[in-house]
């Protein structure tokens, strides 16, 4: 155990989200459950930017390939929600791959330029095959995709308690995962190419090759989440595959702190309750959390924990 601090924070952090279900009920399950889903999106982002220093603009592709790839095998190929989930898992894996290998034949903002366009390409192809996506109008999953079999239990998705521990499990291994993966040999590699990719080169290391596995790795998480959310609140549209969600993805990871393994759900829960607050005060709740995010930047330049650990908790990575 390499960080046992950060080890027993997760722990106690797990232990906690699985505890508040017993003392919250109605819409804050299901506020939360979409924060856990939103916050393994942000999770699989903060890998690529905050880890291995590589911006992306266009994380949105993964999360509809996910969503799509779930959702499309549900509705079409009538497969059970596990197979469907893991056919999501599977499209954006193999499309991260494949994007990768393309996108990091460039560099910094030619790397942000070529992820938006690979984006906007898929988002308008959801839009163009609308006969089969849904397009703006998107699809409702049918009822055989809104519950599965556990060890002879049927468990249905219309249940806010179900949801909630599906994606709890989800997010816990995910976050155990890339615990192991950030605080082992490769994420000691992630940080030395972002610090210094030429050094790290010159020690004898591929540098596109560890790029690369980072790219992928946060893609299939991405993808993870969007499959996770299609499935679980039985839809999928074409509004998940906007420039919107690259944006908000960003947001979520640079507000919580890039870098730091719980840095992605701080930023998640605090983006979305903001905007969930505000937007039932204001029609002009955006200019409020623009306001706030510059207050927050100037408070927190490394985002919330990124600044407690460089101030406070050097452990906290």
């Amino acid at each position: 155990m390499r960080n046992p601090r950060l080890f027993a924070l997760t722990v106690a952090v797990l232990a906690g989200l699985f505890g508040v279900q017993f003392v919250i009920s109605g819409y804050p399950v299901l506020a939360l459950t979409r924060i856990l889903i939103l916050a393994v999106f942000a999770m699989g982002y903060n890998v690529l930017m905050g880890y291995t220093g590589l911006v992306s603009l266009g994380h949105a592709l993964f999360f509809a390939a996910g969503l799509y790839g779930a959702g499309l095998a549900a509705y079409y190929g009538g497969v059970a929600l596990p197979i469907a989930f893991a056919a999501g898992i599977a499209a954006a894996a193999v499309l991260s791959l494949v994007v990768g290998l393309l996108a990091l034949r460039t560099q910094t903002v030619s790397f942000m330029i070529v992820t938006l366009m690979f984006a906007q390409a898929g988002y308008l192809a959801t839009l163009h095959f609308s006969a089969i996506t849904g397009g703006d109008q998107g699809l409702s999953l049918p009822a055989h995709a809104r519950s599965f079999s556990l060890l002879g239990q049927e468990i249905a998705l219309t249940s806010a308690t179900a949801r909630y521990n599906i994606a709890l499990v989800v997010f816990a291994v995910v976050l155990l995962a890339l615990y192991a993966l950030t605080q082992g040999p490769r994420g000691r590699l992630f940080a030395a190419v972002r610090e210094n990719p030429e050094r790290t080169r010159m020690l004898g290391y591929d540098v596109g090759r560890i790029r690369l596995l980072a790219f992928t790795v946060s893609g299939t998480v991405s993808g993870v989440a969007g499959a996770l959310y299609g499935l679980m609140f039985g839809f999928i549209g074409s509004s998940f595959a906007e420039f919107r969600s690259s944006i908000e993805v960003l947001l979520f990871t640079l507000v919580g702190g890039p870098g730091t393994l719980f840095g992605p759900l701080v930023g998640t829960t605090v983006m979305t309750l903001l905007i969930d607050r505000l937007s039932g005060l204001t029609s002009a709740y955006l200019i409020a959390v623009g306001v706030l995010l510059i207050v927050l930047t100037l408070w927190f330049p490394k985002g919330i924990l990124g600044t407690i650990r460089d101030r406070w908790a050097p452990w906290l990575r």
